[in-house]
């Protein structure tokens, strides 16, 4: 009888996953607010005024903290707190630079493992990039694009990838600029992205791997621009 008790009560235990989706929620909450840049880097956070906001206690905000903060959101400060990160200049260097490695690396083992119905899908977002493009519609052009290096990287097939990439893309984030404001820079992209197509349905992994790289480092360009255009304003 004893053992039997036992073992129900380690199970319950085993089942209870409230607190879990508590702060996971929680995390989702913060990460669209610093996303939006309701919560701009630098911004110290104020764990007492969250607690009282969302109605819960300290415990699951700090789990939560503690998920943003290996995603790089968020940066612990001892003595001090914690804030939101501030990203400079060279960590944009930085993480594109790996950024182009990686998504280099998911076009060229997508040539080697794709399907004809794989590239079909591929065209069909590229169909959506193009009209997009045709409305100067950015915000469609940005899901578009979005969804066509998201399908590159899952038909790649390599879930370590995926997720270094979706960690460094929470990064790139926390920068107030965004490349596709860059004067000519949707003209642009949509060239880019039309090339690196063709070369995976040619099924030619160098040239979709050197594409790839190509497109993210102008990203990268683009996005160096428009801070330099406003630092001049400013």
């Amino acid at each position: 009888m004893r053992q039997t008790h036992s073992a129900h009560t380690a199970f319950m235990k085993a089942s209870r996953i409230a607190p879990l989706a508590l702060y996971q929620e929680v995390a989702e909450r913060l990460r669209e607010r610093i996303f939006s840049h309701e919560l701009p880097p630098g911004t110290w956070v104020d764990e007492q005024a969250l607690a009282e906001q969302y109605g819960i206690s300290r415990t699951p905000l700090r789990e939560a903290l503690k998920v943003l903060t290996s995603e790089g959101l968020v940066t612990l400060k001892p003595r001090r707190g914690c804030y939101v990160t501030e990203i400079s200049e060279r960590d944009l260097d930085e993480v594109f630079s790996v950024m182009a490695l990686l998504e280099g690396e998911c076009a060229r083992v997508l040539v080697s493992r794709a399907t004809d119905t794989n590239l079909e899908r591929l065209k069909a977002i590229h169909a959506d990039l193009e009209r997009a493009a045709a409305a100067k519609d950015i915000e469609g052009f940005f899901e578009a694009n979005q969804g066509f290096h998201r399908a590159i990287q899952e038909l790649a097939d390599n879930h370590w990838l995926l997720h270094v990439i979706e960690d460094l893309r929470k990064v790139i984030k926390l920068s107030r600029h965004h490349s596709l404001f860059s004067e000519g820079r949707l003209e642009q992209s949509l060239a880019e992205h039309r090339a690196i197509l063709d070369a995976l349905v040619a099924r030619n992994a160098s040239a979709a791997e050197a594409l790839m790289r190509s497109h993210i480092r102008s990203g990268r360009e683009a996005v160096a621009r428009i801070a330099a255009a406003r630092t001049k304003v400013a």
